[in-house]
C-alpha cells in the first residue's frame, strides 16, 4: 500500500461518504471513512494520510474544529465540504488551514478533480521549494530555510503548512519587493487568479497569527493596499 494514496473522508451523511468512497476506490485510492469526528485523529496517527475531506457540520463537533486540531501536527491538503455558501465560512476554513472549499450539492467528478489537483499541488511543493545555494534567510529573528523546509521565530520553530511555507519563502526570495496578490497566488497555487479570490488574504492572516503579528502593525509581512504584500528588509 506504500504507493497508494490514502484519503480521509469525514461526513455524517452516509450516502455522500459511501459515494465518495466508491469513486475514490475506483480510481485506486485507499479510503478511511468516518461519520463523525470520533476516531479521526487516531486514524491519522496510524496511517499516512495524503488528503482529507471534512464536512463542516458533524454530530459531535464541527469541521473547523477538526481542521484546527489536524493542523497542529499534520500538513496534508484539507478540503472542506459544506452546504453553506457564506464567504465568512470560506475564509474561516482557509484561515484555519483548509486548502479548498466544496459546496453541497456537488458532482462526484468535480470532487475527484479537486482531489487530484490538490494531490498534484502537494507533490510539486517540494520541487517548487528546491533550495538554492544560499536559500536561507534571517529577517530580524525570523529564519526560514528551504534546505530543510524549516522556519523559526527567535529560535522557536514555527510549523507552517506547505502553502504557508511557500508564501513566506516566496516573499523572502523577493525581499523588499511588492508582490501583487494575483502573482503570489499563481506562483504558489499554480492556478489562474480570479478577482473574488480571498485565499491569499486568509493564508496571510494565518501566517501572521503563527508569527504573533498584529495585523494592523505587522513586523514582517506588510500589506500594500490594492496591490499585494511584501516582506520588509
Amino acid at each position: 500500500m506504500s504507493g497508494t494514496k490514502q484519503i480521509l473522508v469525514v461526513d455524517d451523511e452516509k450516502e455522500i461518504t459511501d459515494l465518495l468512497e466508491l469513486y475514490l476506490n475506483n480510481d485506486g485510492y485507499c479510503v478511511h471513512k468516518f461519520y463523525s469526528a470520533q476516531g479521526v485523529l487516531e486514524c491519522i496517527q496510524k496511517n499516512h494520510i495524503d488528503l482529507a475531506l471534512l464536512d463542516v457540520m458533524l454530530p459531535d463537533t464541527d469541521g473547523f474544529s477538526l481542521c484546527r486540531e489536524i493542523r497542529k501536527k499534520w500538513f496534508f491538503p484539507i478540503l472542506m465540504l459544506t452546504a453553506k455558501i457564506e464567504n465568512e465560512d470560506k475564509i474561516t476554513g482557509m484561515t484555519l488551514g483548509a486548502d479548498d472549499y466544496i459546496t453541497k450539492p456537488f458532482h462526484p467528478l468535480e470532487v475527484m478533480a479537486r482531489i487530484k489537483a490538490q494531490l498534484r499541488r502537494a507533490e510539486t511543493y517540494n520541487q517548487a521549494l528546491e533550495p538554492k545555494k544560499t536559500d536561507v534567510y534571517n529577517i530580524r529573528g525570523l529564519e526560514i530555510s528551504a534546505n530543510d523546509h524549516k522556519c523559526s521565530l527567535y529560535g522557536e520553530e514555527i510549523f507552517f503548512t506547505p502553502i504557508e511555507f511557500s508564501i513566506v519563502l516566496y516573499l523572502c526570495r523577493h525581499l523588499g519587493q511588492v508582490i501583487p496578490t494575483e502573482l503570489l497566488f499563481e506562483e504558489v497555487w499554480k492556478e489562474k487568479y480570479f478577482d473574488s479570490n480571498n485565499t491569499v488574504m486568509a493564508h496571510i492572516a494565518r501566517i501572521r497569527e503563527k508569527l504573533h503579528e498584529d495585523a494592523r502593525k505587522p513586523k514582517f509581512i506588510k500589506t500594500v493596499w490594492g496591490i499585494g504584500y511584501k516582506m520588509e528588509e
